[in-house]
């Protein structure tokens, strides 16, 4: 049934019957949290045994002899650098290898451009303006980065190839201003698509006109896939952008936190030689070196990028029911509404959902008021702004597949309700 070829008395009966099924619905007192990507319990289950990994009787020591319980080793012990860049497509020269979340690096990266420069070129701080492109729907935190340090943000839409690179080449290579953009090219956070080949080859192939520019490519889903035979793959961006000669042009990011432990993992920054560089010479003040231990123990417990794989398999057979179970309600309620669209991730951890303009907010609120909560609506634009008040973001990994399919008929009861009160004020 199609909400919006029907008469006003339609609606109306409609909605009678919707506010009936949505008091039934209050009453029972759900309390779902998908308001972000969580690991569930689980999860963090299967990665118990990296706790085993070194103890009080082990050998603490690097491969190269190095004494992990101690100070030093700026850039990581040489096997937590081979299995980080191994598991992003890179060499162990190209990274470094920081403490438990890629945040920080991503924060740390902003905040080093703003005060001291990229590579001897004037601190942004010293400059009239800075922008950032960034694609949206896109990661709230990203944002909220640039925002703390009062860079103009640009909207820039996305597709199910990427970022619109019309309009990323238009402003990068003409607008000295433009000083970087923010991208999860894997499983994008929330549409779950991944960047076409011409998309990664368009990136590495920029002409900026700051000589300061960089692609922050936050590569977080690098082998969170959900299915074995059905895998989105994109193309290494160092390398690419080595190829197109722009070596300096990307930093990436990574981590292990929704591998083994959001908050006990290690997370890595990737870039070319000069970057590295440059970015050592002013860690060096920052820090003495990050926790090796806990470098060393992800090692031993993973071992090589096989182990990861192996060990995100587990993680992929506890998500795929919870999107898959989200997908069938969102289908069998919604699918011929006409009221709402969504996207159908291979992985990563989250599903888009489109509702009529004017309508996001109000569905997250009613969720929340009937006990599921969701991401803030406008949370995934900058300044936490959505034009067209239309995109949520579910975050299906936190709850029971019994729990996500539970909250998901809620949900679409909630964007029902509130797409008949917007279809009535045009009756």
């Amino acid at each position: 049934m199609n909400y919006t070829s029907l008469s006003k008395e339609e609606l109306l009966k409609l909605r009678e019957e919707l506010n009936k099924e949505y008091s039934e619905a209050k009453a029972k007192g759900l309390n779902l949290d998908m308001s972000r990507g969580k690991p569930s319990a689980t999860q963090l289950d299967v990665s118990l045994d990296i706790l085993d990994a070194i103890n009080s009787k082990s050998l603490l020591k690097s491969e190269n002899g190095t004494d992990c319980r101690n100070y030093g080793v700026l850039d990581g012990i040489p096997e937590a650098k081979k299995l980080m860049a191994d598991m992003i497509g890179t060499t162990p020269d190209h990274v470094i290898v920081y403490g438990n979340a890629s945040l920080s690096i991503m924060y740390d990266q902003v905040s080093r451009a703003y005060t001291h420069g990229i590579l001897g070129n004037t601190p942004w701080c010293k400059l009239d303006k800075i922008k950032f492109l960034c694609p949206a729907p896109g990661y709230d935190r990203h944002f909220a980065i640039t925002e703390r340090f009062g860079i103009e943000m640009i909207t820039i839409p996305m597709s199910d190839k990427g970022p619109d690179m019309d309009l990323v080449e238009h402003y990068v290579n003409n607008d000295p201003t433009v000083k970087g953009i923010w991208c999860v090219p894997k499983y994008s956070n929330p549409q779950g698509y991944s960047y076409s080949d011409e998309t990664v080859k368009r990136f590495a192939n920029l002409k900026p006109a700051a000589p300061d520019f960089r692609i922050f490519w936050d590569n977080a889903y690098v082998i969170h896939h959900l299915y074995d035979d059905n895998q989105d793959e994109i193309l290494e961006i160092l390398s690419e952008c080595e190829k197109a000669g722009n070596p300096d042009m990307v930093f990436e990011f990574a981590s292990t936190s929704k591998v083994s432990f959001p908050g006990s993992g290690v997370a890595v920054f990737a870039s070319s030689h000069a970057n590295i560089e440059d970015v050592k010479k002013q860690l060096t003040i920052q820090t003495i070196g990050h926790d090796k231990l806990n470098q060393l123990r992800h090692v031993r417990y993973f071992k090589n990028l096989d182990g990861l794989k192996a060990h995100m398999r587990k993680h992929a057979d506890m998500m795929r029911p919870k999107f898959e179970a989200t997908l069938a309600v969102l289908e069998e309620e919604l699918g011929d509404t006409g009221i709402g669209s969504w996207t159908k991730p291979h992985g990563g951890y989250f599903i888009s959902f489109e509702s009529l303009e004017g309508c996001a907010k109000d569905i997250v609120a009613k969720c929340k008021e009937a006990g599921v909560k969701l991401t803030n609506a406008g949370a995934t634009f900058p300044y936490g702004s959505d034009p067209k008040d239309s995109n949520i973001r579910i975050a299906p990994s936190f709850p029971t597949p019994e729990e996500m399919a539970q909250a998901a008929k809620l949900f679409v009861l909630c964007v029902k309700l509130v797409s008949v009160e917007k279809l009535l004020e045009s009756k």
